[in-house]
């Protein structure tokens, strides 16, 4: 009879301040019927967790958030620097960071107390981003960016390629894609420096994908500060949908569309 090597569990690092919150992620991680896992390895903050790492390897880092000396946050954008991180799985009573947590790739955010069922399921989904993924991941320049937005609950990534515009409303903005309307809370000058040159600004309150933009004309747009009359206005596709131009940009979505051959 042949028993199963230790390297087909998953290697399961906890970092959390708390010792009996360690205690009980330990208690939960060997509960699991399915992905095998094990805890290797226990630190009660994020320097002790990188002495940890500096010797030893785990697949998944169980993550608190608020600790003493560096957050999970910062530790989380450390281990990015690494050429093969272990994957990373945010446990923490703060709710509020989930869509950071998702920025910095994290697979999955629980919530304390947590239950048995969603942290299997977390280790279900590492263990099948490992075995989807080669065994080093090397960060690539052409990677596909996306931007984490908040849907009824869930965190989705939109593709930046997905993206067709987003419109500055009263206190939120709006992401359109060719099925869906998202809602941000960003502000949309951070969104445009993040985004970079494949968008163009329209208006003070619009940004819109360059490769969207299929027209340019005079149009009657309600909201607009020629309420009641002409102003330009730029179509994007596939929606169908106008948006108003400024004065001050009609000029750079000419161009924009020249440079499209349109």
């Amino acid at each position: 009879m042949t028993t199963e090597p230790a390297s087909a569990n998953l290697r399961v690092l906890v970092v959390d301040d708390e010792e009996l919150a360690r205690l009980r992620l330990r208690s939960l991680v060997g509960d699991c019927p399915q992905p095998k896992a094990e805890v290797v390895g226990e630190a009660g903050n994020a320097t002790q967790a990188l002495v940890w790492l500096q010797s030893q390897h785990c697949d998944l880092m169980l993550l608190d958030i608020h600790m003493p000396g560096r957050d999970g946050m910062q530790l989380a954008a450390e281990l990015r620097t690494m050429p093969s991180p272990p994957a990373i799985v945010f446990v923490t009573a703060h709710a509020e960071h989930a869509l950071q947590a998702f920025e910095l790739e994290a697979v999955d955010y629980l919530t304390k107390p947590v239950r048995r069922e969603r942290l299997h399921a977390a280790l279900q989904r590492v263990a099948q981003r490992m075995a989807i993924a080669p065994p080093v991941v090397a960060p690539t320049e052409d990677a596909e960016p996306v931007v984490i937005v908040s849907d009824r609950g869930r965190v989705v990534r939109v593709p930046v390629s997905d993206v067709l515009y987003l419109k500055a409303e009263l206190k939120y903005v709006t992401l359109r894609t060719a099925q869906h309307t998202y809602v941000l809370d960003d502000a949309l000058s951070d969104l445009e420096q993040r985004l970079g040159d494949r968008f163009i600004r329209v208006h003070r309150n619009a940004l819109v994908a360059k490769k969207a933009v299929r027209a340019l004309e005079r149009r009657i747009i309600a909201g607009t500060d020629d309420e009641g009359g002409e102003s330009w206005a730029v179509r994007v596709a596939p929606v169908d949908e106008w948006l108003a131009v400024s004065r001050r940009q009609a000029t750079a979505v000419r161009e924009a569309l020249v440079a499209a051959g349109l």
